[in-house]
């Protein structure tokens, strides 16, 4: 379904509280989130939706934005953690990076966001073939196009194995992502500075659904 939370200006927390609660509502298990901003007016609101949504066992995933910060020192909302940055995260919240087509030490996207801690892992955002309105298609960049690939890969594991707890779902796409242990240029920086792409995200990888399926498909035989 799609629920408009943002107007043509940036998002109303309280709007983004009550898209997260309708959409949990209405029957939602995966929410792709393609919004994001520096400030917070009423955290306390998003928190409540986003803690509603986790014991609905309903995933979250977020656009981890496109200004080529470093989400570990500077702010941006909503994000995964309770209050404040000095909590655990939620159990069923994804943050997602763009990758690039291209290889080597310019696979992250030039725009991307990146947080060792806040970034969860990457995906394809950059130059992705999408609808438009008037029944066209552009190719359009962003974390908004990384974020609701990894939504969808979460989706189809999902439709595979519905027995899979949010939290378990979770860990098979994070733990299944395929490494990359390059040195990468820091998004925003032209290539002036390089760090392991470890450094731009937790889990130093790339989602990947035949990996995320492969490791659902042995969690739950696992449990029987």
């Amino acid at each position: 379904m799609a629920v408009r939370a943002v107007p043509d200006g940036d998002e109303r927390d309280k709007d983004v509280a009550n898209a997260i609660i309708y959409a949990v509502d209405n029957g939602a298990k995966v929410i792709n989130m393609s919004f994001g901003k520096a400030y917070a007016f009423d955290k306390k609101i998003v928190d409540k939706a986003v803690k509603y949504a986790e014991k609905k066992g309903v995933l979250l995933v977020h656009a981890a934005g496109n200004s080529a910060l470093n989400t570990d020192v500077e702010s941006n909302y909503p994000n995964k953690y309770f209050k404040d940055k000095t909590t655990k995260p939620y159990t069923n919240w994804l943050e997602v990076g763009a990758l690039s087509w291209k290889d080597g030490a310019d696979a992250p996207a030039v725009f991307s966001n990146y947080g060792k801690r806040n970034v969860d892992l990457f995906a394809p955002g950059v130059d992705i073939y999408a609808t438009v309105p008037g029944s066209e298609y552009e190719a359009l960049s962003g974390t908004s196009m990384a974020s609701p690939v990894t939504a969808g890969v979460a989706a189809l594991v999902w439709s595979y194995y519905p027995s899979l707890t949010v939290k378990e779902l979770r860990k098979c796409l994070v733990e299944s992502t395929v490494k990359m242990n390059d040195y990468v240029n820091v998004p925003g920086g032209q290539g002036a500075t390089q760090v392991e792409f470890k450094d731009l995200c937790n889990t130093s990888g790339v989602v990947n659904a035949y990996n995320a399926l492969k490791m659902a498909e042995k969690m739950v035989a696992d449990k029987k």
